[in-house]
């Protein structure tokens, strides 16, 4: 499970990445706006904790956006506020709870796990095809494709941004831990195997190349037409 932390209280983020890091989440952790952005542009997260503070932002605007553009994302707001106004705001523009500071980790993580067991399904269903990121398997009119590792989360990747133009470094920075590490090649590597195990088996397109600007998933196309 991967979450995006963002939290202005800069000892506050770091308490919280390595929480959740020792209770095996993925975490990635923005101090600002700015940041948030970034990461939500590449990475796709199950779970998304905004800081609500009355010295930093109060803009709730992010949270619409998040369920705009992955409305299966859970968000939880983790608030300096103790008035009922500031939780009914929070959760009008879209949050799934509303957590008050300072924080019982006992609880928070409590409340996470719940969150992420009763939330939203991460499963992509398109017409005849299903894509199921939780058990690794992909299924297209009844019969399972043999598709695992780095493949498959691209391909994943880029149904969960279906019709946006990803960039090799964007992939490689949403799924590699240490894209620094890896040549862009790798992507290259993966999409031919969803290619040679997937589309042309089944006679289909799930993946468009952009020329000079990365790939985009484009399922239903036929490769007939």
């Amino acid at each position: 499970m991967r979450v995006l932390i963002i939290e202005y209280e800069v000892d506050l983020s770091k308490t919280l990445s390595v929480l959740l890091a020792e209770n095996g989440y993925q975490c990635d952790v923005a101090e600002n706006l700015g940041d948030a952005k970034y990461y939500l542009d590449i990475r796709n997260y199950d779970l998304v904790l905004i800081g609500h503070s009355k010295t930093g932002s109060k803009d709730l605007t992010l949270i619409s956006k998040i369920k705009k553009d992955a409305h299966k994302t859970s968000v939880i707001v983790l608030s300096e506020f103790e008035d009922k106004n500031s939780e009914i705001e929070a959760l009008c523009a879209g949050a799934d709870d509303f957590i008050r500071k300072p924080l019982d980790y006992d609880i928070l993580l409590v409340r996470i796990e719940a969150k992420l067991r009763f939330g939203a399904s991460n499963i992509i269903e398109i017409e005849d095809l299903t894509i199921n990121p939780e058990e690794e398997k992909i299924i297209y009119q009844g019969n399972e494709i043999e598709l695992k590792g780095k493949p498959f989360e691209v391909l994943t990747h880029l149904a969960m941004h279906k019709d946006q133009i990803v960039s090799k470094e964007q992939l490689l920075d949403a799924i590699w831990e240490e894209p620094e590490l890896v040549t862009p090649n790798v992507i290259e590597v993966a999409i031919n195997q969803i290619r040679q195990k997937m589309d042309k088996p089944l006679d289909i397109t799930t993946i468009e190349t952009v020329r000079r600007r990365g790939y985009r998933f484009c399922f239903p196309k036929d490769i007939s037409s």
